[in-house]
């Protein structure tokens, strides 16, 4: 009798592949009776991967590579999500067709939670700011700058990324700021950026670059509200200290060109 290649590695002490289990056993078969809620992270992940390697099934793939980047189940698919495309694809079982739609999936989560705030919620303070934008800056290893765009009621049009700097710094010139808000007809703005060493106190760079947009979108007419800095659970609104916005922001005339 000739044995089907399943029952021979099942046999033998290979590897028991995900489609040679029953399928109230398959990740993917689960999903789709049960809704995705009842998986676990290793089991999602292991659907987008599609297929493990020779030596493993995609849900002990999955495993590993959770366990390579936290102890626990946030902190791992944080890692995850903040690693570079190449990063993942020198996982041994990953490659970069399996990593693009890890990084791809994650990039999708994190715009969903964005869209939580609906898109004419209003911004009334920074604490609004920080939670339209922080799940999209955590973890980042640079300085990304970015611009909110608000109607006359203050409510959130849209948002974009204006720049992304180095490790320690954002660099963002007045015409990315307000290209996009000038064509979406925007009454005024929010600057947000994040501090990857985690400290949220502004550098005498950061109240430079809120001078330079603050005088610009005067010339515009497009008034800058805030400059939000957030890192990961906390921020600090540059305008919360009125008296230091008022005196080095709103009084001075031309700004730092």
């Amino acid at each position: 009798m000739v044995l089907p290649e399943s029952k021979k590695d099942a046999l033998f002490g290979g590897r028991i592949r995900l489609k040679d289990l029953p399928p109230d056993a398959r990740p993917r078969e689960r999903l789709l009776e049960r809704g995705p809620k009842g998986l676990s992270d290793a089991e999602l992940i292991a659907i987008l991967l599609g297929a493990g390697s020779q030596q493993e099934t995609a849900v002990e793939l999955a495993s590993r590579l959770l366990a390579t980047h936290g102890q626990t189940g946030p902190e791992a698919l944080r890692g995850i999500a903040a690693a570079r495309p190449e990063e993942l694809a020198r996982i041994h079982g990953l490659g970069p067709a399996k990593a693009a739609r890890l990084l791809a999936a994650c990039e999708l989560g994190a715009r969903l939670s964005l869209g939580r705030l609906t898109p004419r919620a209003r911004i009334e303070g920074p604490l609004d700011v920080f939670h339209l934008v922080a799940p999209h800056l955590r973890g980042e290893a640079k300085e990304h700058v970015l611009v909110i765009w608000l109607d006359g009621r203050n409510g959130v049009m849209g948002w974009e990324a204006a720049s992304v700097g180095s490790l320690t710094e954002a660099l963002a010139h007045p015409r990315e700021v307000f290209r996009e808000a000038i064509r979406r007809g925007a009454a005024s703005i929010v600057l947000v950026h994040n501090h990857p060493s985690g400290d949220p106190t502004p550098s005498e760079e950061d109240w430079a670059l809120t001078r330079r947009i603050f005088a610009a979108g005067k010339v515009i007419g497009i008034d800058l509200l805030d400059h939000v800095i957030v890192v990961d659970g906390d921020y600090n609104s540059l305008k919360e200290d009125l008296s230091l916005w008022e005196r080095s922001v709103a009084g001075s005339s031309g700004g730092d060109r």
